[in-house]
């Protein structure tokens, strides 16, 4: 399913929203990312095995913002006139050549600024599914550095000591942010998946 194209661009509007989720405009990809950043709608998914582990990705060393850390399965922007529906099961066939049922879970607003460079200001979609087996990951490379499957207490060690490790280990602050919420409200969803 995956061309390995280029699926992100600057000038694609994101979808500018209040904190209750309603639209309030659009406005480029590049500028919405510039000083502090615009409010805008964004969703993150986590893709769990039948082994127990989660599915974790490098992002692109080509990105503006967090090149080369480590962060949640997929994430991006749904696009003017798309459903989140219709957004999440795109960018999964973009970045990695596979779709599979998705779950909403929660939706949360943050501000995470890198560098001096731009930030992250989103109101954040947070979903969770299943691969089994059969399912070939086949990631972009426009989109992916690396990715690596991760079991859960793994995971846990790693967003534990995001900060602390020397050399610290390089993962994003809405992964943090998502797996320990995740892990502390929704434990069963998690379990449920990775059995």
């Amino acid at each position: 399913m995956s061309t390995h194209a280029t699926v992100s661009f600057d000038d694609e509007p994101l979808i500018l929203v209040d904190s209750d989720d309603t639209v309030t405009g659009y406005q480029n990809k590049a500028q919405a990312h510039e000083g502090g950043g615009v409010l805008h709608r964004a969703f993150s998914i986590f893709l769990f095995n039948p082994r127990g582990e989660v599915l974790l990705q490098q992002r692109s060393g080509e990105k503006p913002l967090w090149p080369l850390f480590w962060s949640n399965s997929c994430c991006s922007h749904p696009r003017r006139g798309e459903s989140y529906q219709e957004a999440t099961h795109r960018r999964l066939r973009e970045e990695l050549a596979v779709d599979t049922e998705l779950d909403f879970i929660y939706r949360f607003e943050y501000h995470a600024p890198f560098q001096d460079i731009g930030s992250e200001r989103e109101l954040c979609s947070v979903y969770i599914g299943r691969l089994d087996d059969t399912q070939a990951i086949d990631v972009n490379p426009s989109e992916i550095a690396d990715w690596r499957w991760l079991s859960l207490t793994d995971t846990d060690a790693l967003v534990a000591t995001h900060g602390q490790a020397e050399p610290p280990e390089r993962i994003t602050p809405w992964f943090v942010m998502e797996w320990q919420r995740l892990r502390s409200d929704f434990p069963e969803r998690i379990v449920q998946l990775a059995l």
